[in-house]
């Protein structure tokens, strides 16, 4: 597998919300550098959330940690978008195929499920199957 260095990386940044279609190879060489944004920005979130779930709702405490917590995502959000993925949900991406999105979401290892774009996320499928099943022209090397 072909690594990218940081310039390269930096290379393949756009402006948010200008998705991009990915090949799975493409997809697969991004996907350490989103994992890493990730676990990061999910490190970063969990004392807030542990903070948060230790107030009332009507503590008056709990507007700071909520906006700290709407900045932590945010940031996270445009971070990745910046790359090219479509954000499905917290710590969800997709990978535009042209055909549906090859799916992630954190704290996965790898990717390994897709779906349409008319499909929920509970209906991702898993990769192999559908590899086998379309041989689509994203999956090629």
């Amino acid at each position: 597998m072909q690594t990218h260095s940081l310039a390269d990386v930096v290379a393949l940044i756009s402006h948010p919300g200008e998705p991009r279609i990915f090949s799975l190879s493409e997809a697969r060489e991004l996907l350490p550098v989103i994992r890493k944004l990730t676990a990061s920005a999910s490190r970063e979130l969990d004392p807030c959330q542990l903070r948060m779930r230790r107030l009332l709702d009507c503590d008056p405490r709990l507007a700071p940690l909520e906006l700290e917590f709407e900045t932590i995502i945010r940031k996270w959000v445009e971070r990745v978008q910046r790359l090219g993925v479509t954000v499905s949900g917290l710590w969800q991406i997709g990978f535009d195929t042209g055909e549906g999105y090859l799916c992630w979401r954190y704290p996965e290892l790898r990717l390994a499920y897709f779906r349409g774009y008319d499909e929920s996320l509970d209906s991702r499928r898993r990769l192999s199957e559908v590899i086998q099943e379309y041989q689509p022209d994203w999956a090629v090397y």
